[in-house]
């Protein structure tokens, strides 16, 4: 087993993989059913990628994220010209009360947002360098991923790693959100989306592992920010099996990139990843999504101020079982 401490595993936990209870419920429909599935051993990072990580990245690659990018009119047939700037999606609180179906009172496409300026143009890195970084599109997290010698998780990965050891807990340390009144992952305290008590100390993201680790010793897979993972986005499937069959399915993946387009979409249908975890923006009235089965499909060009990405490593005799199998 390699050394945990240097290299490629540095800052990682190495999981032993097994079969778990994958989804939920009791919460929203698209965590549904509850199915069996095993995954194989994998090293997963301690925590999500920080901003001093991905600026050693950046400083190493020349790396530009899709926000620093002007947005391309030919994939955007029906954007208005003046909205061709570099930008990202940023959260910006309401003045009070709005109806909570409609998103777009709380979000809006900044110009100059990116990942060096995560609240706004103006604003900078400073006192951030180990908060999660945020405004990375899908392929910007699959571009360090690749850098750093490691793989995006799927989502069974990370949903197995998310759980910490815990048999259908609805959270990733039991099955009450806060325990004796304590707070054990950033999510919105108050009244969202115009009044945040702050009541955990923080408006926006955290400092990584500023809550305690879940049972396999990781930190921050619940609340701060979404994940990417590498599979399509697709409703859960329960594979059938035969009379003969008593196997649990291994290594499950998402749907395939025309089963995640959404095709009701009244524009350009783009292809959308899981993210998982949920962020410092779930808020008990209005996103309950701060679970390990909680499940969310972003387009893959979407960056926005509640996003970011961890990496994993996977044993190298299953990868090459998985590869000889396909």
């Amino acid at each position: 087993m390699a050394d945990a401490n240097h290299g490629l595993y540095r800052e990682m936990r190495h999981l032993e993989g097994g079969v778990f209870a994958m989804g939920a419920d009791t919460f929203y429909p698209e965590e549904a059913p509850i199915r069996r599935v095993r995954v194989d051993p994998f090293w997963i990072d301690e925590t999500p990628v920080t901003n001093r990580a991905f600026a050693q990245f950046v400083e190493a690659t020349g790396h530009r994220t899709l926000s620093e990018i002007p947005p391309d009119p030919k994939d955007y047939p029906d954007m208005l010209s003046e909205m061709a700037r570099a930008g990202s999606m940023l959260f910006v609180p309401t003045a009070g009360p709005v109806d909570l179906g409609d998103y777009a009172q709380w979000w809006e496409y900044s110009f100059g947002t990116d990942w060096r300026h995560p609240h706004g143009p103006t604003s900078h890195l400073d006192g951030l360098w180990d908060h999660p970084v945020v405004h990375v599109a899908f392929e910007d997290a699959q571009a360090y991923a690749r850098w750093a010698g490691k793989s995006l998780p799927t989502e069974a990965e990370w949903e197995f790693a998310a759980r910490g050891g815990l048999e259908g807990a609805d959270f990733a340390w039991g099955d009450e959100l806060e325990p004796g009144g304590a707070f054990l992952a950033n999510y919105w305290q108050g009244d969202f989306p115009y009044r945040n008590s702050l009541d955990d100390g923080y408006e926006r993201t955290s400092p990584v592992r500023s809550y305690p680790a879940n049972g396999y010793g990781l930190y921050d897979l619940i609340g701060n920010v979404w994940e990417w993972t590498a599979d399509w986005y697709a409703l859960p499937k329960v594979e059938r099996k035969t009379k003969d069959s008593c196997c649990v399915p291994a290594n499950p993946r998402g749907g395939t990139r025309y089963d995640s387009l959404d095709h009701g979409s009244t524009i350009k249908p783009m292809g959308r990843k899981v993210l998982k975890g949920g962020s410092h923006l779930c808020a008990i009235q209005y996103c309950q999504r701060y679970r390990p089965a909680a499940r969310h499909a972003q387009t893959i060009d979407g960056a926005a101020s509640h996003i970011g990405f961890r990496c994993v490593v996977r044993d190298k005799s299953k990868d090459a079982r998985r590869k000889t199998a396909s």
